[in-house]
């Protein structure tokens, strides 16, 4: 049966209407795992494994810049995590040291290529259980409105490093991102049209969609074959179903700063988690789905190991996750 929108809805809504009798039901192991983002623990990547330890989440999604310390020595920071029963799920790009993530520049696309394709390699690969590479697909360009060009240029970069990657069991999944070179529906189909599927996946960051103009659950009945992971983060209620770029185009809201929102928040009505939950579950996605919560998130007069608490509880009383069959690590 072809997977739809109207099948998406169809099913979140028999779920929906089932959701006292089906709790039993998800009081069990589910099939997928959750992980956090430690990017507000900047390079402390210690501090942060021993708080995810803490709350019990089997996995950490680092970005570059939280590892660098541990760059050419990845098993030293393997064997930090097996101590304290968490593994990495993936290490995304960023910045630290001579290492660039520019897409659409003819100049810089092949240095680019080559540093993602050596970091993934010497850093990721060595874990020895990682299953796919999270990226960022970096900036927009000067003046900030992209052409196709630039687009397909970036897609092509996807697939040589994909190529690669899947050769060391790493599905590349570029992130869609406000204020980076692909924000938009257009840019992402075109870049899901000028990619090869064999060699290039997506992570699906419900927020960003959001921001960006795309609706997650229309965005899932079109790619969901190539859904290889998930960001859980909310945005503003009014922006439910939004297909116009909310954020604005210059500043630190560009990126989506301050627009965040976490699941529990009273205004995250833009992401509906629920009917996310239950469809992951209906489909028996296997992958990981990250909290990935950064700094601007963070509740005044709280740290980001209240923030990520509040959320095992909204996991547990709102999306009915049994706690201790799936927060209890690695």
């Amino acid at each position: 049966m072809t997977f739809t929108r109207r099948h998406f809805l169809q099913t979140s809504a028999a779920l929906a209407g089932t959701a006292v009798l089906s709790t039993p039901a998800q009081a069990a192991k589910l099939p997928f795992r959750y992980a956090f983002s430690p990017i507000s623990w900047e390079t402390d990547i210690e501090g942060a494994i021993k708080v995810g330890s803490k709350l019990g989440f089997p996995g950490v999604e680092p970005f570059r810049h939280n590892i660098i310390n541990y760059l050419d020595r990845p098993l030293a920071l393997k064997k930090i995590m097996d101590a304290h029963h968490i593994q990495m799920v993936t290490c995304s790009n960023g910045g630290g040291g001579n290492f660039t993530t520019n897409f659409y520049d003819p100049d810089l696309v092949d240095k680019s290529v080559k540093d993602h394709i050596a970091f993934a390699r010497t850093f990721i690969k060595p874990f020895g259980y990682c299953k796919h590479f999270k990226m960022n697909m970096g900036p927009r360009p000067k003046g900030y409105d992209t052409n196709d060009e630039q687009i397909k240029r970036c897609a092509d970069a996807m697939n040589r490093i994909g190529k690669e990657t899947i050769k060391d069991g790493l599905k590349l999944a570029p992130h869609p991102h406000v204020n980076s070179l692909v924000q938009t529906q257009h840019e992402v189909d075109l870049l899901m049209k000028e990619t090869d599927p064999a060699y290039v996946w997506m992570t699906a960051d419900l927020a960003h969609l959001v921001l960006g103009g795309i609706v997650p659950e229309e965005l899932f009945a079109k790619y969901w074959p190539r859904v290889t992971a998930i960001h859980y983060k909310g945005a503003p209620t009014r922006l439910k179903g939004s297909r116009v770029v909310a954020v604005p185009r210059s500043g630190e809201e560009a990126g989506g700063h301050h627009w965040f929102r976490a699941m529990s928040d009273a205004d995250s009505g833009g992401v509906d988690f629920p009917a996310i939950q239950k469809f992951l579950i209906q489909k028996n996605y296997t992958g990981w789905v990250t909290l990935d919560y950064d700094a601007s998130m963070i509740h005044k007069g709280a740290t980001m190991e209240d923030l990520l608490a509040s959320e095992k509880k909204y996991m547990g009383d709102v999306l009915k996750v049994d706690l201790k069959a799936n927060m209890s690590g690695a």
